[in-house]
């Protein structure tokens, strides 16, 4: 029984072993909700700790250190003449900047624990601003710097356009002042082509940080924006000292590289491009004209050579960024033509077979036009001209009376044809289309003005492209100014065909430009054309003058004292090789250089041949009548 009742024992004492009692499973239970209240007092602590006590200081340790994308600019294309002279590139730059909020405080607290050294936050900023105006002399003083680094703002630039081993140094010296990569644009031929060439700067206005690059805001430089601009790299780095322009070295990663833009290789010539902008500078002043604009292109190809303002811009100078100074007139104002127009009437006269060259006409001296009459420029009674002649002297009662044969229509077709009107897709900004009254709004006056180049309008390159068809055996050529672009790995990518259409057959285009050659005509009984002042020695010259009424700004109605004065010429007229187009703004009309603009066209065109070397004419300008005397 003993044993019996120590196996019961036993069996009680495993079983209480293995199922605990009430008091003590609710001692066990007491005791891990103390640990747990235990371990969520710890975790406020700390957080308490970290939000409180060392926000500041774990704030400033992650400003000091963060992962940043570091946007790479590309490399803008360069732009170059037809022969390699550079008229735009880039250089590497630097942007000096300063948070200044970091440095505020870096010194300040520098100063808290080393008041003997005298060293602060004005110290430091009085000796950065010393060093940074000695590095840069010219570009910043003393002052300025003070100035800045004392703005009351978190962040400022301090100065660009820094050479990097000028940056390199200032950094070096004052590691607080970061330095980012940008670029600026050189011109080193300064006003030359400017027109054409335009401009570009560093833009930092998109949000998009990675379009902050050089970017156009004139000329080529904005049209072709695109192709020069290329396409901007990245990579991640760690920065410090809470300025990402500061890297941790060794932490860059995620490189992709940047894709430099393509260059621009343009069709003119800086030699031609010089000559001209020169020379019509100077004449505009002789002529005491308010402006002018021309233009030189190959015949053939329609490729310009030269496109010059009288006056235009400095892209190296801000002081010329004026709205007046950077509009490129020759493409974007249109002007009445005044007789440089008369091309067309003879062109459809010849090609639709009304005249030849050699008929004679019988011009009076006025001619009723609806409720106007229409005068020559000189005074004159009955008088016979042959065909040639009414172009070569210029009669507007003769052009009319040839126009008239023509019919409305057929020359409003002809206007079309030569592309007036029209926009000639040079490719750069803000070109006109010019105007040509729609036909159902004509009155009866028009007819009587638009064959002796009144009422309608065009620009000087649209003008000199009439000619161009007419030098060209009647093939107009779409007129250009970039010639090729060159990738980064210099593959050399042409620019699209140009337009081409052909306005008349080429036996058309030669009479005329045979009749023509009258204009610069010297001879005797009423037989010198407008312009023998345009003849060159020794080269066969085709072109005509050109004036035209401007319209009085204060009455609406022509003026008689403001004109265009224009001229559009071919050399050498046996074998084409540029068309010259000249407009003159409102010249003193009294002077001889504010009369025509052919004087200049010699210039230009004695210029051309010898730059050039091209051939003498086969045989010297053959002698046409132009009024028959009786």
């Amino acid at each position: 029984m003993a044993a019996r009742s120590r196996r019961t024992y036993t069996a009680r004492v495993r079983q209480v072993a293995g199922r605990p009692s009430a008091a003590t499973g609710k001692g066990r239970y007491v005791a891990v909700r103390v640990a747990l209240v235990g371990v969520l007092v710890v975790a406020g602590l700390k957080l308490v700790q970290v939000q409180g006590f060392q926000a500041e200081a774990l704030s400033a340790k992650a400003e000091n250190q963060r992962t940043t994308t570091i946007t790479v600019p590309a490399k803008r294309g360069a732009i170059e003449d037809r022969n390699g002279v550079k008229l735009a590139f880039s250089v590497e730059t630097r942007a000096l900047s300063v948070n200044l909020k970091i440095m505020r405080k870096t010194w300040a607290d520098y100063a808290q624990k080393n008041p003997a050294l005298g060293q602060n936050f004005d110290t430091r900023a009085a000796a950065a601003a010393k060093f940074i105006a000695a590095k840069l002399p010219g570009k910043v003083t003393e002052t300025e710097m003070l100035a800045d680094l004392h703005k009351p703002q978190d962040f400022t630039y301090l100065v660009k356009d820094v050479e990097p081993s000028i940056s390199d140094e200032i950094t070096k010296r004052f590691p607080e002042i970061g330095s980012e990569t940008q670029s600026a644009r050189e011109y080193p031929a300064n006003t030359l082509a400017s027109n054409v060439v335009g401009l570009a700067n560093w833009r930092t206005d998109d949000p998009d940080v990675s379009k902050h690059n050089l970017h156009g805001i004139a000329g080529l430089e904005m049209s072709r924006d695109a192709d020069l601009a290329g396409k901007p790299g990245q990579y991640v780095a760690d920065t410090a000292q809470g300025n990402n322009s500061v890297i941790i070295p060794g932490t860059e990663r995620d490189v992709q590289p940047a894709t430099a833009g393509n260059d621009l290789t343009l069709t003119l010539d800086s030699d031609v491009q010089y000559a001209l902008q020169s020379q019509l500078s100077d004449y505009v002043k002789k002529s005491h004209a308010k402006g002018g604009s021309a233009v030189i292109m190959d015949a053939k190809t329609g490729e310009i050579y030269g496109l010059a303002d009288d006056r235009t811009f400095d892209p190296n100078d801000p002081a010329t960024y004026t709205t007046d100074l950077m509009n490129n007139t020759a493409v974007t104002t249109p002007y009445e033509p005044g007789s440089v127009n008369k091309i067309v009437t003879a062109t459809a006269a010849i090609d639709t077979g009304v005249t030849t060259p050699d008929a004679v006409n019988q011009v009076p001296g006025s001619l009723k036009v609806a409720d106007h009459t229409v005068h020559d420029a000189w005074t004159h009674g009955a008088v016979q001209y042959t065909t040639t002649g009414i172009f070569a002297k210029s009669s507007n009662i003769g052009t009319l009376l040839l126009a008239q044969q023509v019919g409305p229509d057929r020359y409003l077709d002809y206007l079309g044809k030569f592309g007036i009107g029209q926009s000639t897709g040079i490719g750069l900004p803000g070109e006109s289309r010019g105007f040509v009254p729609p036909r159902n709004t004509w009155t009866g006056t028009t007819f009587g003005n638009l064959p002796i180049g009144q009422g309608l309008s065009m620009t000087v390159v649209q003008m000199a492209g009439m000619y161009q068809a007419i030098a060209n055996d009647g093939l107009r050529v779409q007129p250009r100014i970039v010639k090729n672009e060159i990738k980064p790995d210099g593959t050399v990518v042409s620019e699209a065909a140009p337009k081409t259409q052909q306005v008349v057959s080429p036996q058309t285009a030669k009479t005329v430009r045979d009749m023509m050659r009258a204009v610069a005509q010297s001879g005797k009984n009423g037989n010198s054309g407008t312009a023998p002042t345009a003849a060159l020695e020794g080269y066969q010259i085709s072109g005509k003058t050109g004036t035209a009424q401007q319209v009085n700004p204060v009455t609406g109605a022509y003026s008689d004292s403001l004109y265009n004065i224009t001229f559009a010429g071919m050399l050498p007229a046996d074998n084409p090789r540029f068309v010259v187009g000249i407009w003159l703004d409102a010249p003193d009309t009294t002077l001889p250089a504010g009369h025509s603009a052919a004087p200049l066209f010699h210039d230009l065109a004695s210029y051309l041949t010898q730059r050039y070397q091209i051939p003498l004419s086969s045989a010297p300008t053959p002698y046409m009548p132009l009024q028959i005397n009786q």
